[in-house]
């Protein structure tokens, strides 16, 4: 080996590296996008719509209002809305106004707005078909029963809520009515005609 000749370290002996392109594999790209639709199901169902007032473990601002402390009535009315919004405003609508060919509507209603509940109570345990009239105009519908999905104190307190919002102005409506409603041997799809013999209770 020649001294004068400069000493070569290793790097000098590697080739100089050259810029190159490459494919992502598609089970990466796979597991991104699993990922990325997993964290948005997780985010819808628990951020709370990003509100500063909604915490775990609630979902939404209705859930953590009906978790505080309430009077009894107010929360009543509360768990009313609830059930309403679950169950009933898909036809009804959130305005109580009903929808053309689906179902009549609850404002203004005197089916809602008798001075008992009994008759309306079977309409939402045993479900109702055939005409009926609300508000002068005749309605040819079919109501599923909803007496196997809710208890008494949902329906009474679903009844409280439509019989007392968007103006309407009839008394709150007792579990007790409720029940005894249940308690009758009655088919499945009450009529109109049916109903109106029925005394108000």
């Amino acid at each position: 080996m020649n001294p004068d000749e400069p000493k070569r370290t290793v790097h000098q002996n590697r080739p100089e590296p050259v810029a190159g392109r490459s494919s992502v594999p598609m089970w990466l790209i796979v597991v991104f996008g699993l990922l990325f639709y997993w964290s948005q199901l997780f985010l819808a169902e628990n951020a709370g719509g990003f509100s500063k007032d909604v915490y775990h473990p609630y979902t939404s601002y209705d859930d953590v209002a009906f978790a505080n402390p309430q009077d009894p009535e107010a929360k009543r009315r509360a768990e009313g809305r609830r059930v309403f919004m679950t169950t009933c405003y898909a036809c009804h609508l959130e305005s109580g106004l009903g929808k053309e060919g689906t179902a009549p509507p609850l404002v203004g209603s005197d089916w809602v707005l008798a001075p008992g509940a009994n008759r309306i109570a079977h309409i939402v345990l045993y479900g109702l078909t055939g005409p009926i009239n609300v508000k002068g105009q005749e309605w040819n519908l079919t109501m599923l029963p909803w007496r196997e999905t809710y208890s008494d104190e949902q329906i009474a307190a679903v009844l409280t809520y439509i019989r007392s919002q968007w103006g309407n102005k009839a008394g709150p409506v007792d579990p007790q009515v409720v029940k005894a409603a249940r308690a009758e041997a009655r088919p499945n799809y009450e009529s109109s005609e049916e109903l109106l013999k029925l005394p108000v209770q």
